[in-house]
């Protein structure tokens, strides 16, 4: 019989003694002659008995050795989930003091003149908004965005919340066409975001007949109907940049990651007018999201994503 392939050598080895020991026994029980029935118990039944009794304990001492082996090795495997999660604090902690040293202790100037970077594609680089959202019968979602990806951009962004992991979540998936999930019912997005260049983007959504909008650099460029209907938008979830949400705020697969930059990530709890998101888009409004706002201290950066110096309408520009 074969062995797992993650079984320890020292379990493996265990096992292995105790055939040896139990062929052993067979061959020396074959060996004697069978006890007589109704008669005295002979010298080699005593010893037959004997052996059984030892084989017993033997085998009593080698199941005992192979739990605490077994338990052992579920211990390591979750000191190597902890190493690595105490790696990944590290690691966030030493480019949040990069940070610090590069722009001071005092944060952005505005608060909201920073971007994230997300340099490489994998499930552990992300940025966390502290804050979460109420409950929404509408909103207007926008950001800046610069995907670096070869393929589909991954995912900007992702909320979840106890109920369901794709509560709203904005994700182009490999060669999969640029979609918004709410209450994991979709609607395909006819974005193109994939020049390695800078976009503003908006989605608004409201829950009477599903309707919906997506806007590319203050242009609007799709709109329909019937996405999740009469739903409302469920409260007290968790806002994640760059990674999609398998759980509440986990289970991150690192071929949906998006990696590039974020910044200016707001929500509004209403459909912005059309005119509202082209002056943002061109930078002639800074109208600041009445739900979520792009600020400094309420976002968080994991796992070696970072933050930087950002000037949405002059980057944009140069774009």
């Amino acid at each position: 019989m074969g062995h797992p392939p993650d079984e320890p050598p020292a379990v493996r080895e265990l096992e292995e003694a105790v055939r040896t020991l139990q062929d052993r026994i067979d061959r020396i029980e074959q060996e004697l002659p069978a006890r007589t029935n109704g008669s005295a118990p002979t010298a080699p039944a005593l010893a037959r008995d004997a052996l059984h009794t030892k084989m017993e304990q033997l085998e009593e001492q080698l199941l005992s050795k192979i739990l605490t082996l077994q338990k052992e090795r579920q211990a390591a495997s979750t000191d190597r989930s902890q190493q690595q999660h105490n790696i990944e604090k590290e690691l966030s902690s030493l480019q949040n003091r990069v940070t610090e040293l590069e722009h001071g202790p005092l944060g952005y100037s505005p608060p909201d003149a920073f971007k994230v970077t997300i340099p490489v594609q994998n499930n552990y680089m992300y940025a966390r908004v502290k804050k979460s959202l109420p409950e929404l019968y509408a909103f207007t979602i926008c950001m800046w965005l610069k995907s670096k990806a070869l393929a589909g951009i991954g995912t900007p962004f992702s909320y979840s919340v106890p109920s369901q992991a794709n509560e709203i979540v904005l994700l182009e998936w490999g060669s999969n066409p640029l979609e918004l999930l709410i209450n994991d019912k979709v609607a395909q997005l006819p974005l193109s975001l994939k020049d390695k260049a800078w976009h503003h983007v908006c989605v608004a959504w409201t829950t009477r007949d599903g309707k919906w909008s997506a806007y590319q650099d203050g242009e609007q460029r799709g709109a329909g109907e019937n996405l999740a209907s009469w739903h409302s938008i469920r409260p007290q979830g968790v806002i994640i940049l760059g990674q999609e949400q398998d759980t509440l705020g986990g289970r991150f697969d690192a071929t949906q990651a998006f990696v590039g930059e974020l910044a200016q990530f707001g929500v509004w709890d209403h459909m912005l007018a059309p005119a509202e998101i082209l002056a943002l888009a061109n930078c002639t409004s800074h109208l600041q999201g009445n739900v979520i706002q792009w600020d400094d201290q309420a976002v968080e950066v994991f796992g070696g994503a970072s933050k930087a110096g950002f000037a949405a309408c002059e980057e944009g520009r140069k774009a």
